[in-house]
């Protein structure tokens, strides 16, 4: 059935931070959804024409958006948000990590399964690249979870076998195995893909690490995650630990996992010939802004970036992140890039195509998600202001599509994900 939704309508098709025209949006818009895809998009009055019969679901009250991309969220650690004090090591080891451990317990593991994903979709978040658990039924329930409320993920089984708690070892013919069998079960079922997942350099054997690189040389299409330049005591024992690397990337490359299918979290603190290899590799970043300053790792160089033609997306880091929102992640990069000493002066619009096209297109999703151009998977959110809201007024005294955008991310505590649309069907929130 083909239906229409209407409302304000704002998305961004192309790359603000390479074209002046980036940004499209209708006061009065209407975008109809057939089989699941977007079927139109245009102001209101055209697109009932184009489909006289079709019913209208009425959004006016707030605005429609694309739904949201989150490039690095840990589905273990939702009730980890919070822990305050810690640098990068100290959270981990004593507050991250006893939690990770816990999730042997089949039980435990699909309840936090169950939060996580209706925790992504309350937040507006309707595809995301996740760090799942070091076990691989706590992987599993995660991938059944997401599937059951037809999210979007790409996850795969986190592995480590040094310099962790020794619940969360493996050894590299146990990951093999493991892994091989999630992704039989799992890579291209619907909606979910496989990403081979080693927690860092600093926890990965050598050994390890050529477990990724044949499980990527065995199965092309999977994507590739991890953890690289976020902390300075993690840089240094890294070198450490490879003494025949000259940089944090080399750990990586060396085996073959830097790729146009490669997503590295953080690279808060990258070098030159980091940022040029990954530009040539065509991997990507996923920035996590609040979990930066939160644990105190530093503001990302987003123009040394640019600059290179590093591509990045927004990431929520939960739970080194403050939460869920990426409309709240585009708010602490704007703020944090105001306040760096090279930083970029970020408009509204390159904060909702960070959160939205960018994330897309660095997951190799960029023709099926990120934007309402016609043919496009229909996952849609319609936000609206929370009633005698700061947000409220000043949706009702807008001048400008930025400005309704300037207010959506500076005000996002005050606006409520009202409904979430997968593929054109409605996400329960509840």
């Amino acid at each position: 059935m083909t239906f229409i939704l209407r409302g304000s309508i704002v998305h961004t098709p192309k790359n603000p931070f390479r074209e002046a025209e980036a940004l499209q949006a209708f006061s009065d818009g209407g975008v109809a959804i057939a089989e699941g895809k977007i079927a139109a998009l245009g102001p209101f009055a055209e697109v009932a024409r184009q489909y006289p019969a079709a019913p209208v679901q009425d959004c006016r009250e707030g605005v429609l958006l694309p739904g949201m991309v989150d490039t690095h969220v840990h589905y273990p650690q939702t009730r980890v948000i919070g822990a305050m004090g810690y640098s990068l090591l100290e959270w981990l080891e004593q507050r991250t990590l006893p939690l990770e451990a816990r999730l042997s317990d089949n039980k435990l593991a699909r309840e936090l399964a169950r939060e996580f994903v209706r925790l992504l979709l309350r937040n507006g978040t309707t595809t995301a690249l996740v760090f799942g658990s070091h076990f691989q039924g706590a992987t599993a329930n995660l991938f059944g979870a997401a599937e059951d409320v037809g999210l979007r993920i790409i996850a795969g089984q986190v592995c480590s076998d040094r310099l962790l708690r020794p619940e969360l070892h493996t050894t590299p013919e146990q990951s093999y195995a493991e892994q091989k069998m999630l992704i039989r079960r799992f890579h291209g079922r619907g909606k979910l893909r496989y990403a081979v997942t080693p927690r860092f350099a600093l926890s990965a054997s050598e050994a390890l690490l050529e477990v990724c690189q044949t499980l990527l040389q065995e199965h092309p299409d999977l994507h590739f995650t991890t953890h690289i330049n976020e902390n300075t005591d993690e840089i240094r024992k890294v070198a450490e630990l490879f003494p025949w690397s000259s940089h944090y990337l080399q750990t990586y490359d060396r085996f073959g996992l830097v790729t146009k299918h490669s997503v590295f979290a953080h690279n808060v603190h990258p070098t030159e010939p980091e940022l040029a290899r990954l530009a040539e590799a065509k991997a990507a970043i996923a920035h996590c802004p609040s979990s930066n300053a939160f644990i105190g790792s530093g503001i990302f160089p987003m123009r040394q970036h640019l600059r290179h033609g590093v591509r990045f997306g927004l990431g929520s880091d939960v739970g080194g992140g403050t939460g869920f929102s990426l409309l709240k992640e585009g708010l602490t990069a704007y703020i944090a890039q105001r306040y760096a000493q090279d930083g970029v002066n970020l408009t509204p619009t390159h904060l909702l195509y960070l959160a939205t096209q960018a994330g897309a297109e660095i997951l190799g999703l960029g023709e099926e998600v990120g934007s309402f151009a016609p043919g496009k998977a229909a996952d849609v959110v319609w936000v609206r202001p929370e009633p005698g809201s700061t947000l409220e007024v000043h949706f009702r005294h807008l001048n400008s599509v930025e400005d309704l955008l300037g207010s959506l991310f500076t005000l996002h505590g005050e606006a409520k994900v009202q409904k979430v649309w997968l593929e054109g069907r409605e996400a329960p929130l509840d």
